[in-house]
């Protein structure tokens, strides 16, 4: 048995190996990237059954499930985190409890006090930093226990 002789240039040859390299690299990459995403799935999916967890010993009786709550929320918390505190956070929520109605009809009204428990929720398991300044700018609002009774 005998081998054959080589037929390939060595120019031949090194591109060969260039292209091998080149897609061995762009494997590596995505395989990486692939991996820190997989990861931060997981932690959004930990964080969400959490936040689940939460908000049933609170009292919600149909919390959404936790797949759509990683999605939503991310493992950082998303828009909710971002900065709670501040004052465009706390106007936008000022916008949402009002009456509803568009232009000169818009009022504040007194909520009922359930209404900021899911966003306290979120912002205990998601930032806790921010949990008591937040908790101290819901306690200063006046709200009601209007949907009990």
């Amino acid at each position: 048995m005998s081998t054959g002789t080589e037929e390939q240039s060595p120019r031949q040859r090194s591109v060969l190996y260039i292209v091998v390299s080149v897609v061995l690299i762009i494997l590596a990459v995505w395989a990486v990237i692939a991996f820190a995403s997989a990861r931060e799935s997981q932690r959004a999916e930990e964080k969400a059954s959490q936040l689940v967890q939460v908000l049933e010993d609170a009292g919600a009786t149909a919390p959404p499930a936790p797949e759509i709550i990683a999605r939503v929320l991310g493992d950082d918390g998303g828009a909710v985190c971002a900065n709670p505190n501040q004052a465009l956070s706390r106007a936008t929520l000022y916008g949402m409890l009002t009456t509803g109605a568009g232009g000169p009809g818009e009022r504040p009204v007194i909520v009922d006090n359930k209404v900021l428990k899911g966003q306290l929720a979120i912002i205990e398991v998601y930032c806790p930093d921010e949990l008591e300044d937040f908790r101290q700018f819901v306690d200063s609002l006046e709200t009601t226990d209007s949907a009990n009774g």
